[in-house]
């Protein structure tokens, strides 16, 4: 890989992009809230390893298998544009979503149940239902139920719940894994998802979830799946992992459309994984791809985990063009 130099827009959906400091965003408080009333509860359930705080929950079974399970929405006109985008679209962004927390933690897709809140009269509900059916069972995880309501002034709403089992020789990986020396990498381009219909498309990380946990096992740290924004998300896993993340504006990878590495850092609904682990791990510039004729995603050597500066407040920071070092927490997508 090639080492990062010792130096080191936002999109228009609704929502809250940022990438200067401030205030707590109002989902990350949210979230955090729920977490801390939830953490007490969790930590006498011996039947539940991993509660709220990460891509999924992890439910022991009493066999004591390990299941994982992730929910998400698709909401029109916050994830999608309703007036154009067809019903497989929309379908294929609903399942995906969840599939991607599912490569997060390292795991394999099971099983999946699929609710609907469709606006009074929609025509294409059938279609719809169908391409749900269709993309789970393409991403190994069949429904298996679900429901549907319906309402006068609802926009439509997808709710796509995903079962996974965790990868079999590594088990779960967490966001909270980052070790002080990791080194931290992205997979693929990041930046312009929503402006070029990517965020319609994208693949989750599925198989190079499994090939990282193949080739790295216990030496891969930490995982994320870059769903609001590298930023914002990186900021996440270095709060759940106590620890300090310093990445590179130089090196981050853009898509040839990103109009610079703010937007990439910003732009959110990327899907990508961003991972860390040993220093002394050998990896390739490019994950192998599912079959010989599919090159996989370039793997970017982004930023190092360090010491938290402050125990109390572990964060993510940014090296600029300048030199300059710029928190992160606020680069990213919020629904609050």
């Amino acid at each position: 890989m090639t080492t990062p130099p010792a130096s080191a827009s936002p999109d228009t959906r609704p929502g809250t992009p940022r990438d200067t400091p401030g205030d707590t965003p109002g989902e990350n408080r949210l979230l955090e809230h729920i977490e801390q009333r939830t953490r007490a509860l969790f930590a006498t359930r011996p039947d539940v390893p991993v509660g709220p705080g990460d891509d999924c929950a992890v439910i022991r079974t009493p066999a004591g298998d390990d299941l994982l399970i992730t929910v998400d929405q698709l909401v029109a006109g916050v994830h999608f544009d309703p007036a154009t985008t067809s019903p497989d679209q929309i379908a294929r962004k609903a399942v995906a979503r969840s599939v991607s927390d599912i490569a997060a933690m390292g795991g394999s897709c099971w099983l999946a149940t699929a609710t609907a809140l469709l606006p009074q009269g929609y025509a294409d509900a059938q279609e719809l239902f169908d391409r749900v059916h269709a993309h789970a069972e393409a991403f190994g995880c069949p429904v298996v139920g679900g429901d549907i309501a319906s309402g006068p002034s609802s926009p439509l709403t997808l709710t796509v719940t995903v079962l996974g089992r965790p990868h079999p020789a590594r088990g779960v990986v967490r966001r909270s894994g980052a070790k002080p020396g990791d080194r931290v990498y992205v997979t693929g381009r990041l930046g312009g998802s929503l402006a070029s219909g990517r965020h319609l498309r994208f693949e989750p990380r599925l198989h190079e979830a499994r090939w990282l946990c193949d080739t790295l096992g216990d030496r891969l740290h930490a995982m994320i799946d870059l769903s609001d924004g590298l930023g914002l998300d990186a900021d996440r896993l270095a709060r759940a992992s106590g620890a300090d993340l310093e990445l590179d504006a130089a090196v981050i990878p853009q898509h040839a459309d990103c109009p610079g590495w703010r937007a990439a850092m910003s732009d959110g609904e990327d899907y990508e994984l961003l991972f860390t682990c040993d220093p002394d791990a050998t990896l390739p510039d490019r994950c192998p791809g599912p079959d010989a004729d599919t090159p996989g995603p370039s793997l970017r050597w982004i930023g190092r985990v360090l010491e938290p500066r402050d125990t109390r407040a572990p964060h993510a920071r940014v090296v600029d063009e300048k030199g300059e070092q710029r928190p992160v927490r606020h680069m990213g997508f919020e629904h609050a």
